[in-house]
């Protein structure tokens, strides 16, 4: 594994380069990807970890990217790694009627911040569309993402929340998640769609994530909130990975699985090993509560493999690109938010 990441050329590779697993799977697999919501934090690196792993199985196939896209540049990036796009505002149902069928589907919208502000178009993004999306793509495989802020906070010595355990949401954003997840699973059922949800517990690399809003509120000398006092992460690449792994387990009523890195970790104890790094003393606020949102994937490790990329060599990416002032996407996690305002 390489000491740092210099360039967010390789930091796009290294997201983008499928295991072994996923080429032998793009090989098993028929027919075209589209991702719905694409030009999201996570859907330009998993619509290229696709291509990459189409191209390696020798296989000819579409990749897709559905969005707004909003920023013309967004398509060009795309284009430039052989996925073709499709503007489209997913909560148009005429627009989704339109758009190219695929027997494989990769939703990703949803709305997360903003969800108090805004409750309405909230529910509307989480667990409206859906309902257009399976209709449209009846006849598809569907992998969707959800999240683990379904199952609330949970207590640490639980080693976090499991599949089995009963949904607990707090806040508009949480529930109307659950709904996205009962949509799917309405649909599944009577369409017989096979589909399969992942609950993701904060993907990370090194322009967003839990790592990254730690080591900038470190060097601005901005106090932690200890409150969320422990936490899980994974690389974003190995979500990328198990989220097209996931097709080989898509089943109705759908197949749930909890996607996040291995090691349960300690807000107080990673802020104070970046800090180290970073050669600043990190100021903290608060204690450390007896839950947080934790999620056990287990599961995930057994059927996927466990992440390549562990919190400690995380770390040491992060600091280093923080540290020389690397590209930051500017969107908090806001992982410190106990009530479900977000």
């Amino acid at each position: 594994m390489t000491k740092a990441i210099q360039t967010v050329e390789q930091l796009e590779d290294l997201l983008s380069e499928p295991t072994k697993p996923v080429v032998e799977l793009m090989r098993r697999l028929r027919g075209d990807i589209i991702l719905l919501g694409a030009a999201g934090k996570i859907g330009p690196s998993l619509a290229r970890m696709a291509r990459r792993a189409s191209d390696a199985a020798g296989l000819h196939r579409r990749i897709i990217g559905v969005s707004r896209f909003s920023n013309p540049e967004e398509q060009a990036r795309f284009h430039a790694q052989g996925v073709e796009t499709v503007r489209c505002d997913l909560l148009d149902e005429s627009a989704v009627s339109h758009l190219p069928p695929a027997p494989n589907v990769i939703y990703l919208a949803g709305l997360k911040f903003g969800s108090t502000e805004d409750a309405a178009r909230t529910w509307a993004m989480n667990t409206y569309l859906p309902s257009i999306v399976c209709r449209k793509y009846r006849d598809s495989r569907i992998v969707g993402f959800s999240t683990g802020a379904v199952y609330g906070l949970t207590s640490r010595a639980e080693a976090g929340s499991r599949e089995t355990d009963s949904p607990q949401p707090v806040g508009e954003y949480a529930m109307s998640c659950l709904g996205r997840e009962r949509m799917f699973e309405y649909f599944s059922r009577a369409w017989t769609i096979p589909a399969a949800l992942i609950r993701l517990f904060y993907a990370c690399e090194l322009r967003y994530g839990v790592l990254v809003d730690l080591a900038h509120k470190i060097l601005s000398g901005d106090p932690i909130d200890l409150a969320m006092g422990s936490f899980n992460i994974i690389w974003q690449g190995d979500c990328n990975a198990m989220t097209l792994l996931a097709f080989d387990h898509v089943a109705s009523p759908p197949f749930v699985i909890n996607v996040t890195g291995s090691e349960l970790l300690s807000i107080r104890e990673v802020s104070v090993t970046m800090g180290r790094l970073l050669g600043k003393t990190p100021k903290f606020r608060g204690v450390e509560l007896e839950t947080a949102c934790l999620g056990n994937a287990a599961p995930a490790h057994r059927l996927f493999g466990k992440p390549r990329v562990g919190a400690e060599q995380l770390i040491e990416w992060v600091v280093d690109w923080v540290k020389r002032g690397g590209q930051n996407l500017g969107k908090p996690t806001h992982f410190e938010v106990r009530d479900g305002r977000y």
